[in-house]
Formats: structure tokens, sequence, C-alpha cells
């Protein structure tokens, strides 16, 4: 099978690769890139744990071919972290206790973060429906929760005022 070339942007650098027409985002990113924090769980979207943010939106990894790609911009759990500084989400699930097995938590602070950019000041039924594609089997989504809202104070927090 031929491949194709795509041109993307992935977590701020500009990616180049070749992926069979049938292969998935998830695929590529994990085999092909390197970036293995991205969880393949169920492999047919119904788990959250593959979520990425591509162009704006969360998406399932598994379910979006990676030829699709091609010009997008695109963000994995790999891009959240800032010159070695953890977002404030990410400390927010170390402080919340907000994780166990490790599996489904890239994919929830990838859908939160997306969350956050959007709706910098949510409330806890918001943050609840929004996860909602995002399963674990290990954990309560209490912490989770909590964890997302403590972030979203912390994120205001450090916004400075315009003038």
């Amino acid at each position: 099978m031929a491949k194709v070339h795509v041109r993307t942007e992935i977590n701020g650098e500009p990616v180049e690769f070749l992926a069979e027409p049938r292969q998935s985002l998830l695929e590529v990113l994990r085999e092909e890139l390197g970036l293995t924090g991205t969880k393949e769980g169920c492999n047919n979207g119904n788990c959250g744990a593959c979520s990425v943010i591509f162009d704006g939106r969360v998406v399932n990894a598994c379910c979006v071919l990676a030829v699709e790609a091609e010009g997008a911009r695109i963000v994995t759990i790999e891009g959240i972290a800032r010159d070695g500084e953890l977002h404030p989400l990410q400390q927010a699930f170390l402080e919340e206790a907000a994780l166990q097995c490790g599996i489904c938590t890239p994919g929830i602070i990838v859908a939160a973060k997306a969350l956050l950019d959007r709706e910098p000041n949510p409330d806890e039924l918001r943050v609840r429906h929004w996860l909602a594609g995002n399963l674990c089997r290990c954990t309560g989504y209490d912490k989770i929760v909590r964890a997302v809202l403590a972030a979203a104070e912390r994120l205001q927090a450090q916004e400075v005022p315009q003038r």
C-alpha cells in the first residue's frame, strides 16, 4: 500500500511523516513519532484514552486517519507541559491524587485543557459533562473534577489584567 506524505504541526513543532491511508493518527503518534503519552484504550472511540486536541477540538486519535492530519495543528499530552514545567492541570492532578494506573490520565488532561482553553471558569457540572467521553476504570471522577476546578482557579489567578 502506498504511503502518503503528511505535513502537520504537533505540539507546536512542524512534523512530517509517511502514513498508510488506513493508519490511525493514534498508531502514527505512538509507533512512528514516538509520542507514547497518547494511550490506546478501546481503539474504537469509546474511552477517550487517546484524546488529542486537533485544530482546537478534542478528538479520539484512534478514530482519525493519520492522513487527515495534513495541515492540522495537534496537541498531545507531551505538548501540555512547557519548558520543563508541569501545566497547572498536571500539577493539580498530582496534588488532588486524581490518577491511578495512568492509562486514562493523558486523555483526560488533554480534554480538560481544551475545556479550560474554551471556558476558563467552568462549574462542576460543565466539567463532568465535558469529560463524559473519557472513561476511567480505576478511580471515581470526584478527584478528577476537583483537579480540573483547582487548575481553573490557578490559571485564572495567573492571568494579568489587560490595561
